[in-house]
């Protein structure tokens, strides 16, 4: 499919910046793969702008529907991370045309690169996730590099690389000051650390950003495994 030309409507410097991106997840355009869509933008949005799913746009079959709030922009035809891609970089780029551009290119190779690291975290294979993520984080992504940063870290982490693993969460934390999950990579790695004063601080400030969490399994139980280890030092 051909690209559409769109706005330049600048996350970074429009008077009225693209705030946020909703997906419709619908019946119709879930079959044509919403669910992906989302997972792809969310992945190369920058910080400030928010990805949600929503139910039905209207304008069924010509999807995937998002919409640009808040200036209520409808983009149609969505169907592809290309697409997606292109899409974000014509909101949040530097108004370049995006087909045109090797932005989009580098930010889908950023993302496949960042996938593959996941799956690499996942099975253990910490250095070369790490590999991985440094090559991602060297195409220079338009966006989504707070959290490259952030799985980085996890892996770094793995290593028992506490030093390269703080430094990472603190550049991510630079530039999404609000990014819960890496606060709570940070807590997870001053408590490998042993420092549970400054692991309760960073699990602290997941919850005062996401209050939500307190919901959580996982937090729940990170909480659980911080005061035992408080507890077993104090015993000492």
């Amino acid at each position: 499919m051909a690209s559409v030309a769109l706005p330049a409507l600048s996350c970074r410097s429009s008077s009225e910046p693209v705030k946020e991106l909703r997906v419709c997840t619908n019946r119709t355009c879930r079959k044509q793969g919403s669910f992906q869509i989302l997972e792809t933008l969310t992945a190369l949005a920058p910080p400030k702008l928010r990805v949600n799913p929503c139910g039905c746009l209207g304008r069924c079959g010509s999807g995937p529907n998002l919409v640009a709030l808040p200036q209520g922009l409808l983009l149609r035809h969505c169907a592809t991370p290309s697409r997606a891609a292109e899409i974000l970089f014509s909101l949040c780029g530097d108004g370049r045309e995006a087909s045109s551009s090797s932005a989009v290119t580098n930010a889908l190779a950023a993302l496949a690169l960042t996938n593959n690291a996941l799956s690499q975290i996942e099975a253990g294979n910490f250095p070369e996730a790490e590999s991985l993520l440094t090559q991602a984080l060297e195409l220079k992504p338009y966006g989504g590099l707070h959290r490259i940063l952030k799985h980085r870290a996890v892996a770094k982490l793995g290593m028992i690389d506490y030093f390269g693993a703080l430094e990472d969460i603190s550049q991510a934390l630079e530039s999404a000051p609000n990014y819960t999950e890496a606060y709570i990579c940070q807590g997870d790695i001053y408590v490998a650390k042993g420092e549970y004063d400054l692991a309760e601080k960073s699990y602290l400030k997941c919850l005062e950003i996401d209050p939500t969490l307190r919901r959580s399994k996982s937090f729940k139980a990170r909480i659980a495994n911080l005061e035992k280890k408080a507890v077993e030092v104090d015993m000492t």
